[in-house]
């Protein structure tokens, strides 16, 4: 791609203004899959003077015009569908299927829901007679987006903020830049006014630092670790911007008695590995009834076994690489932990696949007689990583459920719905997933996004996504009395 060593700023691409190369490693083969160019602060001012000198105008384009734009949008990425699912693969090591099929299907989601929601969405109000409630859209937005759903997350934010009118700065991660760079290409096709989308690729530390700082920036939204979070968070703190953050989390999955046990433990076990285990909202910890454990342990092994680890280009390969060697160093680190610790290892374990002597592959773990205070308890390991610990009652199962930092995301498996219902209430996290659900995409990107705790503030997604971008005008004496 021409464009990788290059930023897309005001409409072009661009040369950086102190070009520093880096390379980005493929993780199936260790092999560079292409090189990006590092930014910072001076490329960063840049695209926010681009973003704020276009917000001025496209502030008040039209909802119409902007649904347009959505659909000219959609149309051109339904083009390069391919190209995007190539480049993710690539980039980070997701089965070509599953970068088809989800990474990037779901990223097309994004741009349709937001559409969905622009065209019924009411910018104004009356309240009480005489006063006016605007909804207007928040400025010029910074973007930090991670490597585990590389496009999936810029999406998420980039296209409700172009709903609601703003401007942005986007920095993906640079461990897995190169769909983002295809999607930019693709909005530059549509037609996305000049300022209103721009890219500077670079490291946390540089261009999200300068992206956080930065006094032009209304609002910065982040992906990431809580750790980088909070960073994030005090270095916009002196100029009172907007913070959203979508953070860490480590997913409580109840399975009661009653469920059948089979269907939830082997479903549970899978959607835990999910992405090779790289999601912030997988169901990494399996709360499973005492007298139950040895019965769903052995399911747990016998699913964890089965998983086909290998080649992301492969036919039936459901689990890729992790993302680098720093990722595979810190899973076979939390595993080393989990065993001195005492769990039981019962699938899995240090070191790679059998015949995968390249590439950062990782076994399909399941600890068993894990304790809330254990490491592999309580740390999010982003990995294939499963860990089952024993419960006495409801009770016990809420308590353990809600015994973290973090509050992503719960699921509950349960013999009826009003009993899932009941435990998923009692959960602290922004999204319970009752019996297994959702069952298709759609749910994914209408329903609102985002954590309790240290697992972050503010919502992605669907009306809730939109109404984040928005500031809320009174005007009073609007109508006379």
């Amino acid at each position: 791609m021409s464009n990788n060593t290059k930023f897309y700023i005001n409409g072009e691409w661009v040369d950086p203004v102190a070009p520093r190369l880096f390379d980005v490693i493929n993780p199936a083969t260790e092999e560079p899959a292409g090189q990006i160019s590092m930014g910072g602060a001076e490329d960063v001012d840049r695209a926010v003077k681009a973003a704020r000198a276009a917000f001025t105008t496209f502030s008040k384009t039209t909802k119409e015009e902007r649904l347009a734009l959505l659909h000219r949008i959609i149309a051109v990425f339904e083009t390069r569908m391919d190209d995007l699912a190539g480049a993710i693969t690539a980039e980070m090591g997701s089965p070509l299927w599953f970068a088809m099929q989800v990474q990037t299907n779901t990223t097309l989601e994004h741009f349709k829901e937001a559409a969905k929601v622009l065209k019924d969405y009411d910018f104004g109000h009356m309240l009480g007679g005489t006063t006016k409630i605007v909804r207007e859209p928040i400025g010029v937005c910074g973007f930090i987006t991670p490597w585990n759903w590389p496009i999936n997350q810029v999406a998420s934010k980039f296209a409700p903020s172009l709903a609601a009118g703003c401007t942005c700065v986007v920095k993906p991660s640079e461990m897995a830049p190169l769909s983002t760079i295809i999607l930019t290409e693709i909005l530059h096709e549509a037609g996305v006014p000049k300022g209103v989308f721009n890219l500077v690729n670079g490291d946390g530390p540089t261009v999200g630092e300068a992206i956080s700082r930065h006094p032009d920036i209304d609002m910065v939204s982040f992906t990431g670790s809580t750790r980088a979070g909070i960073l994030v968070a005090k270095a916009a703190a002196d100029t009172v911007k907007r913070v959203h953050q979508e953070l860490g989390g480590k997913s409580a999955n109840i399975i009661l008695p009653s469920a059948d046990l089979e269907a939830a433990v082997s479903a549970g076990t899978l959607r835990a590995f999910t992405n090779t285990g790289q999601s912030c909202q997988a169901p990494t910890r399996m709360l499973i009834h005492q007298d139950q454990l040895a019965e769903a342990t052995a399911i747990a092994k016998r699913t964890a076994e089965g998983v086909v680890v290998g080649d992301p280009l492969a036919d039936g390969t459901r689990l890729g690489p992790l993302v680098s060697e720093a990722q595979f160093d810190r899973v076979q680190n939390l595993i080393r932990i989990g065993i001195e610790e005492g769990a039981t290892l019962a699938a899995g374990g240090l070191g790679r696949p059998a015949g995968l002597n390249r590439g950062y592959y990782v076994k399909p773990t399941v600890f068993s007689d894990v304790t809330p205070a254990m490491t592999i308890a309580q740390q999010e390991i982003f990995g294939p990583v499963l860990s089952i610990l024993p419960y006495k009652d409801r009770a016990d199962a809420i308590e353990i459920a809600n015994g973290t930092i973090y509050g992503l995301a719960g699921y509950v498996w349960a013999g009826s719905l009003e009993e899932a219902r009941a435990v998923g209430m009692e959960l602290r996290a922004g999204r319970i997933y009752l019996n297994g659900a959702p069952h298709g995409k759609l749910q994914d990107v209408e329903a609102p996004f985002g954590g309790y705790k240290q697992s972050g503030n503010g919502r992605e997604a669907g009306i809730y996504g939109l109404e984040d971008f928005l500031e809320i005008k009174a005007i009073l004496g609007y109508e006379v009395a």
